[in-house]
């Protein structure tokens, strides 16, 4: 018999779509003869989300207050009853059929992520630009090819996800937080191209969060890769420092201010990058999970089914 898996759905005011979400993925699953729960993340909704995720026969969890998407999450993989998990949004979007070949797929990976790139793919074009460069800018600070950074249907081991728990954030920036530090720690990352069908309901992201996804990649950056971000500004500035000093050489017996204050920020950025990396490689991964992420007092409804 293979392994079983919890399947987490985290969901906010998804009651026209959440019920058809949970038939899918019981079939998928069913179809496949995977041994599975089926739990869904009722992150305080209003609009009776839980009531029709429970009458589809899923596990139900609430928050008793809306905390954010990642919180959801890391509520539903804490409280899994398997290690293996897949995480699926709860509008329609991912089709569930292609549980079981991530499941498959995951047997030689670390995580296996739905990219949106299979012949049927509906972004709002308004979206695309942002999806683009954010891509391109998570490609070069984790060297890595990663075709979709933020994909919401994901498969992995708990054991592996929850040590990162501690920086993770309780937004939508979850999957692309995840996606990062994974790649960067050199964990086994697979990409199975998938569907994506136009949503139930309304969409819960807005176009200026695109901003903020951007920190976070920089952030993320940060943590696992410093000198690739420093190397390109050192770089700039040692130009810069070379060129104005010609420049003045060219037609002044001295080296102007600017060209000293180049060479100087390019050096105090060189270490403040070479300090980062150094930390970052003793430091190693994130560590565990950190203890309390599952809070009493802000879930109900634990047991559920």
């Amino acid at each position: 018999m293979p392994p079983p898996v919890t399947v987490v759905i985290p969901c906010y005011n998804e009651r026209t779509g959440i019920s058809a979400v949970v038939v899918g993925v019981r079939e998928a699953l069913d179809a496949a003869a995977l041994p599975h729960e089926i739990l869904v993340v009722d992150d305080g909704s209003a609009d009776g989300s839980a009531d029709e995720a429970r009458a589809a026969g899923a596990r139900v969890v609430r928050h008793r207050s809306n905390r954010g998407y990642g919180a959801a999450l890391k509520t539903g993989i804490s409280l899994a009853a398997h290690e293996r998990i897949v995480i699926l949004d709860a509008d329609g979007t991912y089709p569930p059929r292609y549980i079981p070949v991530l499941l498959e797929m995951l047997e030689s990976s670390d995580m296996v992520v739905g990219a949106r790139t299979g012949d049927r793919v509906h972004i709002p074009l308004v979206r695309r630009p942002a999806k683009w460069l954010l891509n391109r800018l998570a490609n070069y600070t984790s060297s890595s090819s990663i075709p979709d950074l933020n994909s919401g249907l994901r498969a992995f081991r708990r054991e592996v996800v929850s040590q990162y728990f501690g920086i993770l954030p309780d937004q939508f920036s979850f999957t692309t937080t995840i996606t990062m530090a994974m790649h960067c720690d050199k964990y086994a990352v697979s990409y199975l191209p998938i569907d994506y069908l136009p949503r139930e309901g309304r969409s819960k992201i807005v176009p200026w969060d695109a901003a903020s996804f951007m920190v976070l990649i920089l952030r993320t950056a940060m943590l696992f890769r410093p000198l690739r971000l420093f190397l390109p500004i050192v770089l700039l500035c040692l130009v810069y420092g070379i060129v104005k000093m010609s420049i003045d050489f060219t037609h002044q017996p001295n080296i102007s201010a600017s060209a000293l204050l180049a060479f100087g920020s390019a050096l105090q950025l060189l270490l403040i990058g070479m300090v980062g990396d150094a930390l970052a490689t003793r430091l190693g991964k994130m560590g565990q999970s950190t203890p309390g992420v599952v809070r009493g007092d802000e879930i109900s409804e634990h047991e559920d089914r």
